[in-house]
């Protein structure tokens, strides 16, 4: 841990006693950012100020009691004193800068572990807390693929699709690929939640991972927390993947925040008449792209990585923690996996380069009959329904332009999506 990190600034510390008094509210606390200016005018306002914006009123409470804010904080310093854990902020370097990308990114992040794995590329894996033997085996053997192909493996901490794919990814011989994986907790970060898993938060820190919570120390888990971890597992990662899971799992949850992300999801089919697949086979009947190998995952990440030209979060494929050396360049100058992005605006600034991949055409001509249909399409994907309606052509018009536009070669479809390559 940076000594930097062991001492709060004056913003730090406002950026904690506000995200202390509205009690991990994102809502509450962006609005009385928004509204102030900053955490430290925001934190400086009466508590009638507060009111009048519409703050709940056990905010305003807590609002009321300075001096207990100030004791958290000071034992939140302390913690840090000590190494029991870290913080990052938002506006630091080593806070993954993925996040900033999505809609609500949470101010500061507490973690265990090796903290530059979060600016690493990660795939999530997600999953049935009861998940079948088969489905454990699937699961194991698909994160440790990923993790040895030198992507990070990050979910949610919970018992059984979770578990298998942290310990996938911590099977590693080679020590160079040790510690590929991002637990994202539901608790805060000093709370173990299944209680059994305290040996699996050893190994993740002890290998080399890295365990992360957005909640405030001593935080239960509740059943609105998961949801946020969710959005969290989803933010970080490329894509995800769901190996198993049933209809009401909120998997699902993870999975649709990273369609909305403009991500990609995989799901793994299997016998129509097990139902706790049944999830993955909503998520493929509604657009997800189905996967029965980890290889299928990697060429499809790494096709977008090469042709990706406006996301928001435009990634380096992965390579190893010894490639920096072999450039004559230090690892703290050129991180692994090291994500590019105008942290002001959240937008990304750099295009990754691999050489593992084939660049997009240098030009592309589409015949003009063609331009309407074309110019609807990006490199995230657009399902026909939306192209139908975006392009104004009756189905059998538009489905004989998109075929002609896959015969040129400029378009391709995953998952029942169309997007540019």
């Amino acid at each position: 841990m940076m000594a930097s990190s062991l001492s709060l600034s004056d913003h730090q510390r406002a950026v904690l006693a506000l995200w202390s008094e509205v009690n991990a509210s994102l809502s509450a606390y962006y609005k009385l950012v928004t509204s102030f200016g900053n955490a430290e005018l925001a934190w400086q306002a009466k508590v009638e100020a507060w009111r009048q914006l519409g703050i709940h009123h056990t905010h305003l409470t807590r609002h009321e009691q300075p001096e207990q804010t100030r004791a958290s904080i000071d034992k939140i310093q302390q913690a840090l004193i000590e190494r029991r854990y870290g913080l990052l902020f938002a506006d630091q370097p080593e806070y993954p800068a993925q996040l900033l990308a999505i809609y609500d990114p949470p101010p500061l992040l507490f973690y265990r572990g090796d903290k530059s794995r979060l600016n690493q590329a990660q795939i999530a894996i997600v999953g049935s807390r009861k998940p079948t033997a088969h489905a454990q085996k699937t699961t194991f053997d698909m994160a440790q693929y990923l993790a040895q192909a030198g992507y990070i493996v990050t979910s949610g901490l919970a018992m059984g699709v979770d578990k298998r794919a942290h310990l996938g990814a911590l099977a590693q011989v080679d020590s160079e690929f040790q510690g590929r994986t991002i637990g994202v907790m539901g608790t805060g970060i000093d709370v173990n939640y299944p209680n059994h898993h305290d040996k699996l938060f050893s190994q993740i820190i002890d290998q080399g991972g890295c365990i992360i919570s957005e909640l405030l120390p001593h935080t239960q888990p509740h059943k609105h927390t998961f949801p946020r971890r969710n959005r969290l597992v989803a933010g970080l990662s490329l894509a995800t993947i769901v190996t198993e899971a049933t209809i009401q799992s909120g998997s699902l949850i993870t999975a649709r925040l990273t369609s909305e992300q403009g991500k990609q999801v995989f799901a793994i089919p299997s016998h129509i008449d097990n139902s706790n697949a049944e999830g993955c086979h909503h998520l493929i009947r509604e657009g997800a792209t189905l996967i029965y190998h980890p290889q299928q995952v990697l060429e499809d990440v790494n096709s977008q990585l090469g042709y990706n030209n406006d996301s928001r979060a435009s990634t380096h494929l992965p390579k190893s923690d010894n490639d920096a050396s072999n450039n004559n360049q230090s690892p703290s100058s050129q991180p692994s996996n090291s994500i590019d992005i105008d942290r002001s605006v959240g937008k990304a600034k750099g295009q990754p380069l691999a050489s593992n991949i084939k660049s997009p055409p240098s030009t592309v001509v589409v015949p003009e009959h063609l331009t309407l249909a074309y110019e609807q399409l990006d490199w995230h994907g657009q399902d026909l329904d939306a192209l139908i309606v975006t392009t104004k052509l009756a189905p059998p018009q538009l489905i004989g332009q998109l075929m002609e536009l896959e015969l040129l070669g400029v378009v391709s479809v995953h998952g029942g999506r169309y997007l540019r390559v």
